[in-house]
């Protein structure tokens, strides 16, 4: 059985499935493979924010997104940099109510925006979280 904070209990994407236990995370796993041509890599980090498994999404060395997984949902770490901020705060009128707070709520630190989105639904919010990641990638 597979323990998010366990260092020694190395995930399959099953186990991560099973964990997660949404079917909007297959349905986000398969968006990256065929949008981006990435699949997901387990990391485990000691960061006392979030210690544990989670799941980075890379294009070469540039990280589209960081995911947090949790039990029934998962939760989206994207990096809003100073090459992102412009074209983000462009569409941002145009997203959800829920996305557009957590972007004015996240304090920005060296010139970054760490935005945390909760993803349960295949709602406006994740929608959102795609457009973000593809203003990443570009």
């Amino acid at each position: 059985m597979f323990k998010r904070e366990d260092v020694n209990c190395i995930p399959t994407e099953y186990m991560m499935k099973e964990y997660i236990n949404n079917d909007l995370w297959e349905d986000f796993c398969q968006y990256m493979k065929n949008v981006y041509d990435v699949v997901p890599k387990f990391e485990f980090s000691k960061c006392s924010l979030e210690y544990g498994w989670n799941i980075k999404f890379k294009k070469g060395s540039k990280s589209l997104c960081t995911i947090y997984p949790r039990e029934m949902y998962f939760c989206v770490m994207i990096v809003i940099g100073q090459k992102e901020k412009e074209k983000v705060e462009g569409i941002l009128p145009s997203l959800s109510a829920d996305i557009q707070k957590i972007y004015k709520e996240t304090k920005e630190g060296n010139g970054q925006k760490w935005l945390m989105i909760d993803l349960e639904d295949n709602d406006k919010k994740y929608e959102d979280v795609k457009a973000m990641i593809n203003i990443r990638f570009s």
